[in-house]
C-alpha cells in the first residue's frame, strides 16, 4: 500500500534520482527538474514536498512552491515537478501525490495552482489551459491552471525565481 507523507532529509538522494529518471527525454521538461527541487529547498521556497512510499521504498515525489500573479492576489502555488519511478508509472502513484498535494495547499488557503506539464495528464485533475496568464518564458501549449477558490485570475503568473536559476 502506498503511503503519502512529507519528505524527510533521508529522502533527498532518492528524490534526486527518481526525478532525474522520470523527466529524462520529456518534451515539456528542461532536464534539470531534480536540481530545481534542491534549489527550491535551499532558498526555502519549497512550500510542500510529499513523497510516495511503497513497502519502505520511495517511488514518487511532488513539489509545490509559491507562484506570484501580477495583480497581487495570493496565495497561488506552482505544482512541479511531480516524479514517479519509471517502473511504477501508470499505477496511480502520481495521481495520489497530486490529489493529496492539492488538498494540502487548499488547506493553506491557496487560490489556485499553476504548472507547466503534459495537458493530457493534468486535465484529469481539473487543470485547464490559461493562455492569458502564461508566465514569460513558459510554453503556452504546456501552461495550465486550476482555480481552487474564487474566480479566474487576472494578470500574468510567475514561477519562483529558482525555476530560472535565480537565488531568490
Amino acid at each position: 500500500m502506498i503511503e503519502i507523507r512529507a519528505e524527510m532529509q533521508a529522502d533527498f538522494k532518492d528524490i534526486h534520482e527518481i526525478t532525474e529518471s522520470a523527466f529524462k527525454d520529456r518534451p515539456y521538461a528542461d532536464g534539470d527538474e531534480h536540481e530545481l527541487i534542491e534549489k527550491l529547498r535551499s532558498v526555502q521556497a519549497l512550500t510542500l514536498s510529499l513523497v510516495a512510499v511503497d513497502s519502505g521504498q520511495l517511488v514518487g515525489q511532488i513539489t509545490f512552491s509559491p507562484a506570484t500573479l501580477s495583480s497581487g492576489s495570493q496565495p497561488w502555488f506552482a505544482l512541479g515537478p511531480v516524479s514517479v519511478l519509471p517502473s511504477r508509472q501508470g499505477e496511480g502513484v502520481g495521481s495520489k501525490l497530486i490529489n493529496e498535494g492539492l488538498r494540502q495547499i487548499q488547506e493553506l488557503g491557496a487560490l489556485g495552482c499553476i504548472l507547466t506539464g503534459d495537458p493530457d495528464y493534468y486535465s484529469r485533475f481539473g487543470f485547464d489551459f490559461s493562455p492569458q496568464n502564461v508566465p514569460e518564458n513558459e510554453p503556452v501549449e504546456y501552461f495550465m491552471l486550476k482555480v481552487l477558490k474564487g474566480q479566474s485570475p487576472d494578470g500574468k503568473f510567475s514561477f519562483h525565481g529558482a525555476f530560472y536559476g535565480e537565488d531568490a
